[in-house]
């Protein structure tokens, strides 16, 4: 096979390629790390309190910004509120035993402590059951728990 063969060849493959890929493009890592929300906050030094009191851990606090987590979720609560922002922020919540945890905030008096909303666990049609939480300033919070298929009858 001749220099010039191997040339052709090679220039035919690198034209069934995808456009723009050659050999020497790296492939981009494009793997996430998190994604984490801004929840706004009212009252910044209550909404803590609200947050460690459901169960959330504050890693930390600086500068109007507290981390708080639970396990691998996560979310960084701000020290700024406007109305419009927190009356249509809506915060998802998928973890392993929905009653537990309304259980453990109902059990916690967290509604009358800090005036807030607490919804009864229902089975919604998108096969989860959930309960809706209301924070301080008026974040609303669907912590759900995914329905195996063979459960449609749970509520």
């Amino acid at each position: 096979m001749t220099r010039r063969t191997l040339l052709e060849r090679s220039a035919a493959a690198v034209a069934r390629r995808p456009s723009g890929i050659t050999e020497r493009t790296p492939v981009p890592d494009l793997r996430v790390v998190e994604i984490k929300a801004f929840v706004p906050a009212k009252d910044f030094a209550l909404s803590k309190r609200f947050y460690r009191d459901i169960g959330f851990t504050m890693a930390s606090d600086d500068d109007g910004v507290a981390y708080f987590h639970h396990g691998d979720a996560s979310f960084l609560l701000q020290d700024y509120f406007t109305e419009a922002l927190a009356g249509n922020f809506m915060m998802h919540l998928l973890v392993e035993d929905v009653d537990a945890w309304h259980t453990a905030i109902t059990d916690a008096g967290i509604a009358a402590r800090y005036g807030v909303e607490v919804g009864p666990v229902e089975l919604q049609p998108w096969r989860m059951r959930d309960f809706v939480l209301f924070d301080p300033s008026g974040v609303l919070w669907r912590i759900a728990q995914n329905v195996p298929r063979d459960c449609d009858a749970m509520s």
